[in-house]
C-alpha cells in the first residue's frame, strides 16, 4: 500500500495546468501545497471511516438497552420470605454479558445511593453494574415484622435476585461492601456454583477480630478525655444522647469512616435514609465496635472452601484491619488483594484513584480468564 506521501506526490505529479490554468510560478507552488493539504485530509477522513470502530461499537453496545418497555435499566424484584412476599429496587446501568457486578451495600441498612460514585468509573471501562436496595432500605419495601433483618434470609434474598437478573457464573461478579461483605461472604459460602468471582470490600471475616481491633487499635487513637466519655455514655446505654455523635463524629467517623473534610453528597443522603432498626439489630448502635446480632460471626476458618476467584480489599485508615484483610486473600484458593494507602472505610471516596484503578483491573482480569490478579 502506498504511504500517504507517495500517494500525494504521484497524483500531483500528474497535474499539469492547461491554457486556461495557466499563472505565474510563484501562484502555481502555493496552489500544488493547498491542493496536498486537501488531498491529504480527504484521504484520513475515507481511511478513517473505513477502519475499524472498535471504540464506538463498544460503546453502542454498553449502552444498548432491551426491547420493550424502557425503565432506565430499573427492575422490582419479589423476594419471598416466611413472613411474605416483598418487593426489592434494583436499577442495572450498563451492558456486558461478560461482567455483571452485583453491589451489596453496607451499613446494614444503607441504600445504594452512597455507592454513585462508581458511576464515574465503571461505564468508561465497560463494566456492567447493578445498585441494589436490600429490603428495608432505599427504595425497596421495608417489611413492619423485623424478624425479617437476619443474615441468613438476607443470603437467601441475594439469590432471589440472582435468579431473578439472569446472573450466572460466567458473569456474576458479587460485590460486597462492609456489612454487604458479610452477605458476601455468606452467600459464596453456600451458592458459590453461581459465582464468577467474589469482590469483599472492607470487611474481616470475623466479629470477634473486628472489635478487638476496634477496641485495642483505634480506641487508643482517641484523646482519653473523649473516649472516657465515650466510654460512659455506652455504659448507661444512653445511645440516642447527641453528645454520643457530637463525640463520635471527629474522633472516629471523620477519621476511620470517611476522611474527606466534606463528605460527598451520595454518602450523606444514603445515610441520612440509614434504616436505623436494621441497622441497630444486625450491627449495634454504633459503629463503634459489634454488639447486635453479628457479635458472635465469625468465618474465618472457613475461608479456604471459598474457590472462585476473589479480592479483598483494605485500606490504611479503615474501622477494618488491612492486615486481615490482607490475610484473608491468602486463605481463599484464589485470592487477590487490594490495599488503599490514604483510604478509611469508603476508600472509594478518600482514596478514589486507587480504589478504582485496582477494583477494575481484578474485574477485567479475571473477565479474561485470570484467577488471580497482581495489584
Amino acid at each position: 500500500m502506498l504511504k500517504f506521501s507517495q500517494l500525494i506526490h504521484t497524483v500531483l505529479r500528474g497535474w499539469r495546468p492547461n491554457q486556461m490554468t495557466k499563472m505565474p510560478g510563484k501562484y502555481h507552488g502555493k496552489l500544488k501545497s493547498m491542493l496536498s493539504a486537501i488531498l491529504f485530509s480527504a484521504l484520513l477522513m475515507i481511511l478513517s471511516s473505513c477502519g475499524p470502530q472498535n471504540g464506538n461499537s463498544m460503546q453502542t453496545q454498553y449502552f444498548s438497552s432491551d426491547t420493550g418497555l424502557q425503565t432506565g435499566g430499573i427492575n422490582i424484584i419479589p423476594i419471598k420470605t416466611t413472613k411474605g412476599t416483598f418487593k426489592v429496587w434494583t436499577k442495572k446501568i450498563g451492558n456486558n454479558p461478560k461482567i455483571k457486578v452485583l453491589l451489596l451495600t453496607g451499613g446494614p441498612g444503607a441504600s445504594h445511593e452512597y455507592m454513585e460514585c462508581f458511576e464515574s468509573f465503571f461505564p468508561k471501562e465497560g463494566i456492567e453494574f447493578i445498585y441494589y436496595d436490600q429490603l428495608g432500605t432505599g427504595n425497596s419495601e421495608v417489611p413492619k415484622d423485623t424478624s425479617v433483618y437476619n443474615l441468613n434470609r438476607s443470603v437467601d434474598e441475594v439469590e432471589q435476585v440472582r435468579k431473578a437478573l439472569n446472573l450466572n457464573k460466567n458473569n456474576f461478579f458479587l460485590y460486597g461492601h462492609s456489612w454487604g461483605g458479610i452477605v458476601a461472604i455468606e452467600y459464596a459460602l453456600k451458592y458459590q456454583q453461581n459465582l464468577k468471582a467474589l469482590i469483599i470490600s472492607d470487611m474481616v471475616s470475623s466479629a470477634y477480630d473486628y472489635n478487638k481491633y476496634v477496641r485495642e487499635v483505634l480506641a487508643i487513637q482517641i484523646a482519653p478525655k473523649a473516649l472516657s466519655e465515650i466510654r460512659e455514655i455506652e455504659s448507661r446505654g444512653d445511645f440516642s444522647n447527641p453528645r454520643y455523635m457530637e463525640l463520635l463524629m471527629p474522633n472516629f467517623y471523620a477519621k476511620h469512616i470517611c476522611r474527606l473534610s466534606e463528605w460527598p453528597e451520595p454518602l450523606t443522603r444514603s445515610f441520612s435514609k440509614l434504616n436505623q432498626t436494621f441497622y441497630t439489630m444486625m450491627q449495634g448502635p454504633s459503629e463503634f465496635g459489634l454488639s447486635g446480632k453479628l457479635t458472635n460471626w465469625e468465618r474465618k476458618g472457613d475461608l479456604p472452601k471459598i474457590t472462585v476467584p476473589t479480592l479483598t480489599i483494605g485500606a490504611r485508615y479503615d474501622t477494618m484491619d488491612p492486615e486481615h484483610m490482607k490475610w484473608m486473600a491468602s486463605q481463599v484458593k484464589s485470592g487477590s488483594y487490594l490495599f488503599c494507602p490514604n483510604g478509611s472505610h469508603m476508600c472509594f471516596y478518600d482514596d478514589q484513584k486507587n480504589y478504582f484503578k485496582g477494583l477494575n483491573k481484578f474485574i477485567k482480569g479475571i473477565a479474561a480468564g485470570e484467577q488471580t490478579v497482581k495489584l
